[in-house]
């Protein structure tokens, strides 16, 4: 395992650009919100200046009302699209002055990211001392979702965007799609000049996709205006999740630093509505498991994915209802045939091994999961989780998704998928390598 650790560190060593780390090579050749946080958690094992300064520049741009978008772009690059100038951020008038950036977000885990880099780092107080001067940025962010993101007030955050989710082609949004009557748009790809244009999203869902970003454009990126008009509004319960779980960091690292019983009471308040909402609207009896929530159509999106098991990681479900949870992930993901965990159920006529967020096997998902089921005490499985993760690396590399299929990796076919050298990946993989 010691030289799959070295490799790790190499990676993300060659990834690092100064001040943040891209996700790899010329896909990706911008910083990403979640991406920073779970690349945060890899740099603190062996370079915790680096971890702390990834968390700045991320939080450096933060938007004047909290928001911190999921792409902020440091350099000039043609390589990614769309980019800057197609998302035109000024149009908002709190958006960050200093950087350009997206008028999106992604699932909030700094809060968490800050809690590990505590728990990595063996001198505590130098450690509570950086996550104090940043914490009420995390906080803010935490803020800008209940008063901007919460329409009804339920403790349940929309996203606008699938890009929002971090599951960015999930087939949870198909039948969104299908009732949206987005333009054709002309425009040229990026990701497919490195990627098999197979393993990628198709140019009618990049339509959506666009179509989903003009509207918000139209309306300067104002929530208000974007939740009465767009045709994507969601409530998802991986984005849910990870907001719920950085609460719980957040109340707890609060009271490590002192003095702060205001923002400590107003997390709480934020945790009880919104555990509660969370398990009386997303929990489905009937699948045994967590689902989306579709606002716009009014309606729960009845499929499962990995996201449907991120409430374990953040504490959200009973003992008794966890074990169904479980349940339904090894009737649906696992057996003897398939790595856990592919990110789309298995036995879906919707389910594709091999293209992106549609059935792949993605590590900051399992490294979420790990931990879930850990929290639970399902400890036979939670070790599944991890040698599998670690076994899929060892097989192909450290890559962005994997094809779920054991037999594709008996036959000696199988490469890993996506970008190569994939920052997350290596962090994550770090990270469990650390974990005894």
């Amino acid at each position: 395992m010691e030289g799959l650790k070295k490799k790790a560190i190499e990676i993300l060593k060659n990834n690092w650009q100064g001040s943040f780390t891209i996700p790899c090579a010329g896909l990706y050749p911008f910083q990403w919100k979640w991406d920073s946080g779970f690349i945060a958690i890899g740099l603190a094992h062996f370079d915790m200046a680096k971890a702390k300064k990834e968390i700045s520049t991320l939080l450096d741009a933060q938007w004047g009302n909290g928001f911190i978008p999921h792409i902020i772009f440091h350099n000039e690059s043609d390589t990614y699209f769309p980019g800057p100038d197609y998302h035109s951020t000024y149009l908002h008038p709190q958006a960050s002055k200093k950087y350009k950036s997206t008028g999106m977000t992604q699932p909030p885990v700094t809060g968490f990211v800050l809690q590990e880099l505590y728990r990595i780092e063996k001198d505590k107080e130098d450690t509570l001392l950086f996550i104090e001067k940043v914490i009420d940025k995390v906080y803010e962010n935490h803020n800008y979702f209940y008063q901007n993101r919460d329409p009804f007030h339920e403790g349940l955050v929309y996203i606008y965007h699938n890009w929002e989710s971090g599951t960015d082609n999930s087939p949870m949004w198909d039948d969104i799609f299908e009732t949206m009557n987005s333009p054709e748009y002309s425009f040229k790809r990026r990701d497919t000049a490195h990627v098999n244009p197979e393993q990628r999203p198709s140019k009618r869902e990049y339509d959506h996709y666009l179509h989903i970003l003009e509207i918000a454009k139209e309306h300067h990126y104002d929530d208000k205006k974007i939740a009465e008009s767009s045709p994507f509004l969601v409530q998802d319960p991986l984005f849910n999740s990870m907001l719920i779980k950085s609460n719980q960091s957040l109340i707890e690292l609060y009271a490590l630093i002192g003095n702060n019983h205001e923002k400590i009471g107003q997390l709480k308040e934020w945790q009880k509505k919104s555990i509660r909402a969370f398990n009386e609207k997303l929990y489905d009896k009937e699948l045994g498991a967590y689902i989306h929530y579709d606002l716009r159509n009014d309606k729960s999106i009845k499929h499962i994915s990995s996201s449907s098991f991120a409430p374990l990681f953040a504490g959200i479900p009973s003992q008794e209802r966890a074990q169904r949870v479980i349940d339904t992930l090894e009737e649906k993901f696992g057996g003897k045939d398939n790595y856990l965990c592919a990110s789309f159920d298995t036995t879906s006529d919707k389910y594709n091994p091999v293209k992106y967020w549609r059935g792949p096997v993605w590590i900051n998902l399992n490294w979420i999961l790990y931990y879930g089921l850990k929290k639970y005490g399902f400890q036979d499985l939670a070790l599944q989780i991890k040698n599998d993760s670690i076994e899929l690396v060892e097989k192909v590399g450290f890559y962005e998704y994997f094809d779920p299929r054991k037999e594709i990796y008996r036959s000696g076919d199988c490469k890993g998928y996506g970008g190569r050298n994939f920052s997350w990946t290596a962090a994550l993989i770090l990270d469990l390598l650390n974990k005894k």
